[in-house]
């Protein structure tokens, strides 16, 4: 394990020991509590961990990354420099520099804003839909 100068550590944090290679924390990297980073990732400069943010083993995190809190990143994933994650996010896939993403799983974050806009309304956009398919069918049957 390698932790360069001013790292911070927050309190009940866990950083795993990698079994080939090393788990590296770059220079300025902070954790805040309860972070849990997985074996073999490499975590680069000045990026920032929200509270219970948990990196699988074997990921690649750019330079100055910002976690918000409860996110979490799949295994064998690079992410590049200057991404920021909103809180709650789950990455699954390899996310470019400079980038913003949020969501389960994580998209860009203005496609995120549409899905959380769009969810307290599906119920109704649901029940519009089927009666709407009802009418078509009654039209079909009608006209045949």
């Amino acid at each position: 394990m390698v932790i360069e100068d001013d790292v911070e550590i927050g309190s009940n944090s866990t950083i795993d020991r990698a079994m080939i290679g090393a788990t590296i924390l770059h220079r300025g990297v902070k954790l805040d509590d309860q972070v849990h980073i997985g074996h073999g990732c490499e975590i680069g400069e000045y990026s920032r961990f929200a509270a219970l943010v948990g990196i699988a083993g074997s990921t690649k995190i750019g330079k100055w990354c910002q976690f918000g809190g409860n996110s979490g990143c799949a295994d064998h994933v690079t992410i590049g420099d200057r991404v920021l994650v909103a809180a709650k996010s789950g990455i699954h896939a390899n996310i470019e520099s400079d980038t913003i993403v949020g969501g389960v799983p994580a998209v860009d974050v203005r496609q995120w804003r549409r899905y959380a806009m769009a969810l307290p309304r599906l119920p109704e956009l649901v029940r519009r839909m089927r009666a709407l398919e009802e009418r078509v069918e009654r039209l079909f049957k009608s006209s045949s």
